[in-house]
């Protein structure tokens, strides 16, 4: 298996075992600490927290939300690191040599091996009622757990909505697209004068849902299944919109870095975006009069993507009870509302969402009610295989430079030969 080969060649089972011994020599904190972390002697508990940089807003927030807990708890001091690069190398790395934070940021997508590993503390156990965990949107916790075991609850997370220009759209007798095949339509109205109908991510982390659209599944068994008939037909259209309607563009080809950039610059009528966005138009194009929408269904059925992060707890730490009540003060009613509030990241927690008003948010509304079914970009531990092999071969055939279903065939096969030899 993958995550033994990891853990032998990086030496994760000496660092456990060693943290097990520091255990028995009565080094844990769980064994002299109240609720609160609070030491026997009275002497004040560090707890590391790392996580990568944000902007600065979001760093104000972090901090006032730590502040706000080191208010409440005295006893408890958080020493905060931000991780700029590289950042889950960096963790691995810690982790391997047994000096990983106490808690840290965890996205939904490297969860699954990394949780194999063992390094990843099951919180299931410090849990009380008093948090309410069944306020947490299902799909969003439901990444964190393996096994029936939760090693993580979520902080925040973003759905994928469709963003449109309403000007664009009313100079063109276009309704706002409530199926695919009307955004297909929207699209083809909406290009003209250097301007195209729709603007496209051509990468899996995008087109997750649409891939699934049709009954298939683009992974199976831990292995890659993007070649079969039903995921084939599913993004079929997507290719179709470039090369045979001309309805649709990439970034790259008119001369930008991504979707909201391309969005902002009117280069595209309509887009899918996340809730990243918002803040982005809002400081970069201020004058674009846009709005969003659920995403377009498809044969019936509405679906969206969900990009999830989660605060866990290291298994070696030697500070449980003082960094369970750091994580449950980050992703609790409070502390999430203080960190939430300005909405550059929206809230995993459901009764969040309505204090702040995220729920009936005009923009940001059709995002939190994709929450509730969205899927969650987390496919088990050979995700970023299968990730990488179908970038590589989906953008020759979006391009036009072959067929979807050869350019797939040949990407399916090379991603489970490089699963199969680890």
């Amino acid at each position: 298996m993958r995550s033994k080969k990891w853990m032998a060649s990086l030496g994760i089972t000496s660092m456990l075992a060693a943290s097990i011994l520091a255990g028995c020599n009565g080094s844990d904190d769980t064994s002299k600490s109240g609720s609160n972390g609070e030491s026997g002697s009275g002497e004040k508990v560090e707890v590391t927290l790392a996580g990568w940089g944000g902007n600065p807003t979001e760093e104000k927030l972090l901090k006032q939300t730590i502040s706000d807990f080191e208010e409440k708890h005295p006893n408890i001091d958080v020493k905060l690191e931000i991780i700029s690069e590289q950042y889950m190398d960096v963790i691995k790395t810690r982790l391997i040599g047994g000096e990983g934070p106490d808690v840290f940021y965890l996205d939904a997508f490297e969860a699954p091996g990394l949780i194999q590993t063992g390094v990843i503390e099951p919180l299931d156990g410090y849990v009380t009622e008093e948090f309410d965990v069944d306020d947490f949107e299902k799909p969003l916790l439901d990444a964190f757990k393996v096994d029936g075991q939760t090693y993580g609850f979520p902080k925040d997370y973003s759905t994928l909505a469709l963003f449109y220009n309403k000007k664009m759209l009313e100079e063109a007798g276009v309704e706002v697209p409530k199926t695919w095949d009307e955004l297909r339509e929207a699209a083809k109205k909406l290009t003209k004068d250097g301007v195209y109908g729709f603007g496209v991510a051509p990468e899996l982390a995008r087109m997750f849902w649409l891939a699934e659209s049709g009954g298939g599944d683009v992974v199976k068994d831990g292995k890659a299944n993007f070649a079969s008939p039903e995921v084939v037909e599913a993004l079929q259209p997507i290719i179709e919109m470039h090369n045979a309607d001309k309805s649709s563009v990439e970034p790259k080809e008119v001369g930008v870095t991504w979707g909201g950039e391309m969005f902002g610059q009117g280069k595209a009528a309509m887009v899918i975006e996340g809730n990243w966005a918002i803040p982005y138009l809002a400081d970069t194009f201020p004058d674009i009069e846009y709005a969003t929408a659920e995403l377009p269904t498809v044969n019936g059925e509405k679906s969206t993507m969900a990009y999830d992060v989660a605060y866990v707890m290291n298994a070696a730490s030697e500070k449980k009870e003082a960094s369970w009540e750091l994580l449950s003060y980050l992703t609790g009613k409070e502390g999430m509302e203080t960190w939430t509030s300005l909405g550059y990241a929206l809230p995993s927690r459901k009764s969040v969402a309505e204090k702040l008003g995220f729920d009936k948010d005009e923009l940001r509304a059709p995002l939190v009610a994709g929450a509730s079914y969205a899927t969650v970009w987390s496919e088990g531990a050979n995700l970023p295989i299968i990730v990488n092999n179908f970038n590589n071969q989906f953008l020759s055939a979006f391009l036009g430079d072959r067929p979807l279903d050869e350019a797939l065939e040949e990407a399916q096969k090379q991603a489970n030969n490089e699963i199969e030899s680890q």
